[in-house]
């Protein structure tokens, strides 16, 4: 009997475009653009998940990775009602898409021993948007009463590193 291979629809498609794309060695920055760009024009459906792993947990939210490689990794994140991250910042670019339900964005700017709220953003599905450190310290939540999926790209081997946080900011917040 062989190993069977979870199909994924979409996926194989996304990871030839990523890769393409970080092949021209270019600036953080500007790979994350192109990223985002081109996942606008191939952004999955929710059902590149199985229906067990569009459920979430009840505990937090999920991280499903779907592809990892030394250039970059993609995963998807399912957010139930009321779940969100810390406010962090992270180790490399990030692309990210919403395929279902509503991702509720924090922007922060580090003022010395303090945080300073620069922006909030309501991310609808099918929206996408990418960023590069430094200046993306941010919190994502759920406040809608829907799951949320959300794919992201990042570039870095997150089949190496234990995540895609570089650091966690527990400060007040002016």
């Amino acid at each position: 009997m062989g190993i069977m291979t979870l199909a994924r629809p979409g996926l194989a498609e996304l990871v030839a475009g990523v890769r393409e794309l970080v092949d021209r060695s270019a600036t953080p920055r500007t790979t994350a653009f192109a990223v985002a760009d081109m996942l606008r024009e191939r952004l999955p459906s929710p059902e590149i998940l199985t229906e067990e792993e569009r459920l979430g947990d009840p505990g937090h939210y999920i991280s499903h990775p779907l592809h990892t490689e030394a250039a970059f990794s993609i995963m998807a994140v399912v957010w139930r009602p009321g779940q969100e991250t810390v406010i962090h910042d992270h180790i490399a670019w990030c692309v990210f898409g919403i395929l279902q339900g509503v991702e509720y964005e924090t922007l922060y700017r580090l003022d010395g021993d303090h945080l300073t709220e620069i922006g909030r953003t309501a991310n609808q599905a099918g929206e996408v948007s990418g960023f590069a450190p430094p200046g993306d310290i941010h919190r994502v939540r759920n406040t809608g009463d829907s799951t949320a999926i959300s794919l992201h790209i990042y570039g870095a081997d997150l089949g190496a590193a234990p995540s895609s946080i570089r650091r966690v900011y527990d400060l007040p917040v002016r």
